[in-house]
């Protein structure tokens, strides 16, 4: 769901990641020189913190997909529900991560757009000069992930918005206010024809379909690890629906991210900004969240992709509120902040694992559960991948500079720009 994030880049590298690597104002810097030491203090310790939350909290959605016992499919399509409090209680614990953390994620990418083109300004680089290579290899990146990981990657759209906001960063203010609201008002045009269309629907065909059973063989139950992947590549353009539909959310969503952070969200004189965000998202779309995302499924697209982002307006408010005086981060937002740095590899391999946990190529444990007994495994699958990847992260860093995934990611990126 994720771009990488580490240590402070030696200036003989000079390579920033795709689009959240950045920690700070002024960390991509060129020439020969050693990074200087107010370099390294000027890093914004919220921004690593608030990428270790997103990304294990996508992982509070995407578990559900692995331990039904059809798989994504099974997700969508809601055919094994649990009954009685069973049922409510995977409402609720869906319901607190659903999307939160995908908006989050995406705001979080703005960001780092927005701190690499004003490292470049500084630095007398060309904007987006070799951004379109980063994009490039973010959406190699995304169809390995997708292939041989899930069917959910979001790093291909990422790449593609990426690469399109990087070039509207380029144009005036007035032109990319212009482009965050149009970019807005056609995804909320498009969620409330959805909606309408949900509304006039038959209740009865709609309860129908989700009684069936949705896969017959079930790849993720009975078959092997290739075919996962044949099964992915068969219904590619199904599984990349998401993607198409939320495109001009995260474009949205990518410029939201850089016009807060040109606006001072991380400063210490950036609270009335936090405030208001905090307000907007904890107040008001929180509890319209989580009231809607509970008492009906239907409701889920204009929770996840209405309300969902704006509740993450305020946890991005809340931590950078916690970090803006300077203060120095405790023991829980250090192991936030190790996976915030290798975001990437942490991301891929948290959902390799839960793959291997649940799937038939894997343990298979997914097919023993029944319905109801899916929430306490649902909860102990997350919190054993949520403490390997804390623990990975935690002794990875203490010997190497960045994450496996981000060294060759930099590695491909600095062979392709030497050769230009």
């Amino acid at each position: 769901m994720v771009e990488p994030a580490h240590r402070i880049v030696p200036a003989s590298a000079g390579v920033p990641s795709p689009g959240m690597d950045t920690g700070g104002r002024d960390e991509v810097v060129t020439g020969s020189k050693p990074v200087p030491a107010e370099s390294r203090s000027s890093r914004l310790p919220a921004l690593d913190v608030l990428r270790g939350i997103a990304i294990l909290g996508t992982l509070g959605t995407n578990i559900w997909i692995f331990t039904d016992s059809a798989g994504l499919v099974g997700y969508v399509e809601r055919s094994d529900l649990p009954s009685g409090a069973w049922l409510w209680a995977e409402r609720v614990l869906q319901q607190l991560a659903q999307g939160k953390f995908l908006g989050l994620l995406t705001i979080m990418f703005g960001i780092g757009l927005a701190i690499q083109q004003r490292s470049a300004a500084r630095g007398g680089r060309a904007w987006p000069g070799s951004y379109p290579w980063r994009a490039a290899l973010l959406f190699v990146d995304g169809v390995i992930n997708f292939f041989l990981v899930a069917e959910f990657d979001v790093l291909m759209g990422y790449a593609v918005t990426g690469l399109v906001v990087a070039f509207v960063l380029a144009r005036s203010p007035r032109a990319q206010r212009r482009w965050l609201i149009i970019a807005a008002s056609v995804h909320v045009a498009m969620l409330t024809v959805i909606a309408l269309g949900m509304l006039v629907a038959d209740p009865s065909t709609r309860d129908g379909a989700r009684a069936a059973d949705p896969l017959d063989p079930n790849p993720y139950a009975d078959g092997s690890f290739w075919d996962l992947v044949v099964f992915r590549w068969d219904h590619l353009l199904l599984f990349r629906l998401e993607p198409l539909f939320i495109f001009p959310m995260s474009i949205a969503l990518f410029l939201l991210g850089a016009r807060l952070y040109r606006a001072g969200v991380f400063d210490a004189d950036g609270e009335r900004i936090r405030k208001r965000l905090m307000v907007v998202g904890f107040a008001v779309a929180a509890p319209l969240d989580l009231i809607l995302g509970t008492i009906d499924g239907d409701f889920l697209l204009f929770t996840r992709y209405g309300l969902a982002p704006i509740v993450a307006l305020g946890i991005l408010g809340l931590v950078a509120q916690a970090y803006a005086s300077g203060r120095t981060p405790g023991f829980v937002a250090r192991r936030f902040t190790e996976v915030g740095r290798m975001a990437l590899s942490c991301y891929i391999l948290q959902n390799l694992v839960a793959g291997a946990i649940c799937y038939g190529w894997g343990l298979g444990l997914a097919q023993l559960f029944s319905p109801n007994s899916r929430v306490p495994f649902t909860i102990g699958v997350y919190v054993i991948v949520c403490a390997l990847m804390l623990s990975v992260a935690h002794l990875w860093l203490r010997r190497f500079e960045r994450g496996p995934v981000e060294w060759l990611w930099n590695s491909s990126y600095r062979a392709i720009t030497a050769r230009g």
